[in-house]
């Protein structure tokens, strides 16, 4: 685990990256300058950067416009915004005409905190995953998000990209590569006395797989090794390849700052399901049907359980190991 640095200098680094190579590179805001850290790259580039104000659904139906006008288009706006206020503008304008727009997802899950649902994006995996024609990826750190940013450029077509607000611990080695579709196995678990001769596995998305990193950590100094998967491309995704590896283990958790509804949750049980593979599974997360909590990140993580210490929990009580005291 390397020092921490924000998801967003990865994107707009690859971005500058970018543009400085020849590509012809648009990145539209909606009043979100400030929240997409752009500053850096609209000073080299002015001409580039296009803020359409506090108009979501224009900012959505311009980018696929220029996208037809044959330019690369990268859209930078809160996530809650993207998939709830632009809903139609994304499902018509850019998935249905598969218009080569590459949309950054900004501040999702629950990164506002206090400013509470109306700003939460809980299900933003949920909806796009609903949506035809799009690729899906949640990168866990600054590294990653800018190999994403590049292969989003490099493909034709829509792509969502959810991204976070702050600075998380860089958790690749700076020679990794991202491959669209294959599940990120970040370490490889084995079974010890300790856990009953079990082998567990997390799979977790985005932002929350430092604190599944720290989980594995801890339980690591009490003998208890998990695999860890960083399943940052949600679509594509080599179902079989991640069937494969969650099948080889004993016990599954799955973590996420998004609804347990239409969540990486889900697609599991769904593909162990299809397979045919029955494994106790536990999945954190929001709970289903309701809105999330408001309050500090901190607080909401803990809430659910989906920080370090909630998720060493969670393993302890599926191998029956007691539960460890602050």
């Amino acid at each position: 685990m390397h020092e921490p640095a924000d998801l967003r200098d990865g994107v707009v680094g690859a971005l500058t990256e970018l543009a400085d190579g020849g590509t012809d590179l648009i990145v539209m805001v909606s009043d979100s300058t400030s929240t997409s850290k752009i500053a850096s790259f609209q000073q080299r580039y002015e001409d580039r950067v296009i803020n359409v104000g506090i108009a979501e659904q224009n900012m959505v139906g311009m980018a696929a416009g220029l996208a037809l006008g044959g330019h690369v288009v990268f859209t930078a706006n809160a996530a809650p915004f993207l998939v709830a206020r632009a809903n139609e503008q994304v499902k018509n304008d850019v998935c249905y005409s598969r218009t080569n727009v590459k949309m950054l997802g900004l501040n999702a899950g629950v990164a506002y905190g206090p400013l509470a649902s109306t700003h939460h994006a809980i299900d933003d995996v949920s909806i796009m995953s609903g949506l035809g024609n799009v690729q899906i990826f949640a990168p866990c750190d600054a590294l990653e998000a800018a190999q994403m940013v590049r292969y989003a450029a490099s493909v034709d077509g829509p792509v969502y990209i959810r991204l976070d607000n702050a600075k998380f611990p860089i958790l690749h080695e700076v020679d990794h590569v991202f491959e669209a579709g294959k599940p990120d196995v970040l370490l490889r678990g084995r079974a010890s006395e300790e856990s009953g001769g079990r082998r567990v596995a997390i799979v977790a998305l985005g932002s929350v797989v430092g604190e599944a990193f720290a989980a594995c950590e801890a339980l690591d100094a009490r003998g208890i090794a998990p695999t860890l998967v960083n399943l940052s491309s949600i679509r594509p995704l080599d179902t079989n390849l991640l069937t494969d590896i969650l099948g080889e283990h004993d016990d599954i958790v799955t973590v996420e700052e998004h609804s347990l509804h239409g969540g990486i949750g889900a697609l599991i049980a769904v593909q162990l399901a299809k397979r045919g593979i029955a494994r106790p599974l536990r999945m954190l997360g929001v709970t289903e049907g309701e809105f999330a909590h408001y309050g500090t990140r901190a607080g909401i993580r803990r809430h659910y359980g989906i920080d370090a210490q909630g998720i060493e929990r969670a393993v302890a009580e599926m191998i029956g190991m007691p539960i460890a005291t602050a």
